[in-house]
């Protein structure tokens, strides 16, 4: 009986549609070789997949060819699919079609409305167009992309409460993946139909709302078209970024400094259901007070739902804030991410190193730590550096990017003793280099190799149940 329950069981249909990325245009066999014909390799017979693709079509109704005029739009809408991946804007970038990108948002929602309203009551998800490296500002052009159409699909988005896959940065530095600067070759769409395939069969938890669960004065914001929960806690400034759906064991990454600056690990995160979350405790430099607080905000996101541990990323001084939380709590953390970090504060801002303190954070600093004397300065051992033992116990994964130029946080006073120390201390930790860079920019254009690490520390197992 169960064999034939299986061999009985539906077939998930999915449907593609787009420009010609989609339909795969210059690679050859685009049947198998298209984005959605390598999807469809990696599904296997239980998914069904339809390639919709129409070169040169536009999102915008007013533009130069819409998609909407197509025979190939009016046979996606028949496809009685499950699962719909919208994948339309590149087009919309170019200069004939830019006077009308303000009715992209408009529009892009008609759309989705219309595959929403379908007697399947299809998943829609919406892709961000990939990054083009066309330099005639006439053509597809990366600026109007990123600052244009990209905004108006995520808002659309969000306002018909749909999922977005943002594939932008997923070519961002593999041009040589794109022979013509626009489309990608065979190498280049199994990147995409990759990405595909982990949204397709994640598992998720799509009745889990945090937001009742939070402290009833708040406000609702938009977060990189996601909606973000703002209060107050302790009359700190609170941050509670909800993904369309929770990952099963609601998973979340919290932020200590620097809120939405390089943000792509963070939205990379939430297309996968984590929740992001931030709490403003600067300029506490990590002292107990800023402790006390971190307690307090975890105890209510645990409370919440969230699950009891966390992956936790902190940008310059942010390692600070990271860390030493992180040695006082090492069985609530899985994994952490610092980037340019800050790890021994008599580098900066004490000016004991070879960095001139700033002189109101060097103020701060004195204030948070009841500092007064020149000894107690000298003698100063509250940064993560003198906190290894502590922060090894806690057996996570820690990543750090460590920009080789940053005259900022030092490598030779900061990451360097700190990964010798780490490592000395049977810690877990890996350093990518950036030779060549400053303390700016932070993050990679394209998060992967983070976004990776992040999700092998965490403790759930994104694309299962476990």
């Amino acid at each position: 009986m169960l064999l034939a329950a299986m061999e009985t069981e539906a077939v998930v249909k999915i449907t593609c549609i787009g420009a010609s990325i989609t339909e795969g245009a210059f690679i050859e066999d685009k049947t198998h070789f298209s984005f959605p014909g390598q999807l469809q390799t990696f599904l296997g017979d239980a998914y069904e997949v339809s390639n919709y693709g129409v070169g040169g079509t536009t999102m915008i109704k007013k533009g130069n060819s819409p998609y909407w005029n197509t025979k190939q739009y009016q046979q996606a809408l028949d496809s009685d699919p499950d699962i719909v991946f919208i994948d339309l804007g590149g087009n919309d970038a170019k200069l004939i079609n830019r006077p009308y990108l303000n009715e992209i948002n408009t529009d892009c929602q008609e759309m989705i409305e219309a595959f929403q309203q379908l007697p399947s009551h299809p998943r829609v998800i919406v892709m961000l167009p990939i990054v083009s490296f066309v330099k005639d500002t006439t053509g597809i052009w990366d600026p109007a992309i990123s600052s244009q159409v990209i905004p108006g699909l995520r808002q659309a988005a969000l306002e018909k409460d749909v999922e977005v896959l943002d594939m932008h940065p997923l070519l961002i530095n593999h041009e040589e993946l794109m022979p013509d600067k626009i489309h990608p070759n065979k190498e280049g769409s199994a990147i995409m139909a990759k990405r595909l395939f982990e949204a397709v069969v994640q598992s998720r938890d799509e009745k889990f709302d945090i937001l009742p669960k939070l402290p009833e004065t708040k406000t609702l914001s938009s977060f990189a078209g996601y909606q973000c929960a703002d209060f107050t806690l302790s009359g700190r400034q609170c941050k509670v970024v909800q993904p369309k759906w929770s990952a099963k064991g609601h998973p979340w990454i919290w932020r200590t400094r620097f809120w939405g600056h390089e943000p792509q690990t963070d939205i990379a995160l939430l297309e996968r259901g984590f929740h992001l979350v931030y709490i403003d405790a600067a300029e506490l430099f990590g002292n107990d007070e800023c402790i006390q607080l971190y307690n307090d905000f975890y105890k209510l996101l645990k409370k919440a739902g969230l699950s009891k541990k966390c992956l936790m990323e902190g940008m310059s001084r942010g390692g600070v804030y990271v860390l030493n939380w992180a040695a006082e709590n090492p069985k609530k953390v899985s994994g952490v991410y610092i980037d340019n970090p800050l790890l021994d504060m008599k580098s900066w801002p004490c000016g004991l190193g070879n960095r001139e303190p700033g002189p109101v954070e060097f103020e701060a600093f004195k204030n948070d730590y009841n500092i007064t004397t020149e000894e107690q300065l000298q003698a100063f051992n509250n940064s993560p550096i003198n906190k290894v033992d502590e922060i090894v116990k806690g057996g996570y994964p820690i990543l750090i990017l460590c920009a080789d130029e940053d005259k900022a946080a030092l490598p030779e006073e900061n990451t360097l003793p700190f990964e010798k120390k780490v490592k000395a201390a049977g810690g877990k930790v890996t350093v990518i280099h950036k030779p060549g860079f400053g303390h700016h920019p932070h993050s990679f254009p394209n998060p992967e190799p983070i976004v990776r690490f992040l999700l092998e520390a965490s403790e759930y197992n994104f694309l299962t149940d476990n």
